[in-house]
């Protein structure tokens, strides 16, 4: 009888930008890995204890997953930070600024 469980091994990336820089992994993981084994196997909770994956997000290649998600080789794991600003908020002062621009000119 065939085996079902994955074969082979993942090359996967994790990285997470932060204020002072990018915090970059590159590991290898067993096949069926998912997101959750990538952060834990990285070292990802213990160079930043304060960020809880989970609450900040995270994605692979910019679409956001959840901690489970199964990886496939080449992945790149990525942790997100919260916004800065509000993307609504910043759009609206923008169309306030052009206007009041065009109505000065």
């Amino acid at each position: 009888m065939a085996s079902t469980e994955p074969q082979g091994s993942l090359s996967i990336e994790v990285c997470h930008a932060h204020q002072a820089g990018i915090w970059h992994r590159a590991l290898t993981l067993p096949g069926g890995a998912c997101v959750g084994d990538a952060l834990e196997q990285s070292g990802f909770c213990l160079a930043f204890p304060d960020v809880d994956p989970a609450r900040a997000g995270v994605g692979v290649y910019g679409v956001r997953c959840d901690i489970g998600h199964v990886l496939h080789d080449g992945d790149r794991v990525e942790v997100y930070r919260p916004l800065v600003f509000d993307p609504k908020e910043s759009r609206r002062r923008r169309a306030q600024h052009k206007a009041a621009a065009a109505r000065k000119s």
